[in-house]
């Protein structure tokens, strides 16, 4: 797959299959932190090591398969317009910090977009791997031997009481983050989810926004990770996570069965003004469309509409983020020309949706 393929397209190929409880679980990833041995953190090493690693990774990876992982591709941030690296964030291959923060950074890129490693992140290697739905195990075994398939040539730093060593002492031990995205919109209408919140982070768990670290739960999407790395293994930090997803998932069915119980119409209203919005704008900022698309979805999901797949709301949600707006355009655009463009943009994949059904 070439660069443009990565910036053209905004739903990555293994987002169009299904996977368990895909209702309310977008996806589950693994992320792996791994370091070079002997060699400084990106913080503090010089030009020669990092410049180095990328030249290793570019000569041993790119181009290479590996199991279902066709042709991963090199992608170096020192080559890339402001726009395009925003978006590889919005497609979530490429973490703000990568593309703010490294000048000698890169990621390799599967051709289906499922694996993403990022090379002179926070550490040498953040290796991430997604599949649709609520799949943590799945994943895991993935990982695992993704992981294993580097090892046979790289040496990582490792310490045998320790773990993995890190830049980040939270990410030492396993120098795993497990998570999963969820769309939870019954839990944010009853007003539950700033109750849960507290609760799940004192299980050793953490909830933020759809891109991570500081960034807001846009759409009613929320990423539900582990914080804790260190004396716990892979599988028991996964097993943990598991279990409070489910609580979550139970939550959302019991919140979405009361909604429709007490107030059937006016959720039936919300959703079809919300798909009224979208269909009918001319201008539309972000957070009202990542509104009036999770209210859709919603609708999807619960039955009351039947016309429009999950997939294109998926496609939407990335495809309307200023970044991608941006790429189509080929030109920097201000706020109020985003906002025409979002609007057009979404009138014109709801009426091919409706066409085409």
């Amino acid at each position: 797959m070439s660069l443009q393929q990565f910036m053209n397209e905004a739903i990555s190929p293994w987002m169009q299959e299904e996977g368990p409880d895909n209702d309310i679980v977008l996806s589950s990833r693994i992320r792996l932190a791994r370091n070079f041995d002997q060699v400084a953190f990106p913080i503090l090493a010089n030009q020669e090591d990092l410049d180095h690693i990328l030249d290793f990774f570019e000569q041993e990876y790119a181009s290479h398969s590996f199991q279902n992982y066709q042709n991963f591709e090199l992608v170096r941030m020192s080559g890339l317009q402001s726009i395009e690296k925003r978006v590889l964030v919005e497609k979530h291959l490429v973490s703000p910090h990568l593309v703010d923060h490294s000048n000698h950074g890169a990621a390799l890129i599967s051709k289906n977009e499922q694996v993403s490693i990022m090379v002179n992140e926070e550490d040498h290697l953040r290796i991430q791997l997604y599949v649709p739905g609520f799949q943590l195990d799945k994943a895991l075994e993935q990982a695992f031997q993704l992981d294993d398939w580097l090892e046979e040539k790289v040496n990582y730093a490792f310490d045998e009481n320790r773990g993995y060593l890190t830049s980040c002492p939270t990410n030492v031990g396993t120098g795993m983050r497990a998570s999963v995205m969820m769309h939870l919109p019954a839990l944010t209408m009853t007003q539950q989810m700033s109750r849960l919140i507290p609760a799940i982070n004192q299980l050793g768990l953490v909830v933020r926004g759809i891109y991570g670290e500081g960034s807001e739960a846009l759409g009613n999407i929320f990423q539900i990770s582990n914080q804790i790395t260190l004396g716990k293994s892979e599988k028991d930090i996964v097993e943990d996570l598991k279990s409070v997803v489910h609580q979550l998932i139970e939550q959302e069915r019991n919140a979405r069965k009361r909604i429709m119980d007490q107030s059937g119409v006016q959720l039936e209203d919300k959703i079809f003004r919300s798909y009224g919005i979208l269909s009918n704008s001319r201008i539309i900022e972000s957070k009202e469309a990542s509104k009036c698309l999770s209210d859709v979805r919603l609708g999807i999901d619960l039955g009351y509409i039947n016309d429009i797949s999950k997939t294109i709301l998926n496609e939407l949600m990335i495809l309307t983020q200023p970044g991608f707006l941006q790429q189509y355009a080929q030109k920097t655009l201000t706020p109020e020309e985003r906002d025409i463009r979002r609007a057009s943009l979404i009138r014109e994949r709801l009426n091919l949706e409706n066409n085409y059904s």
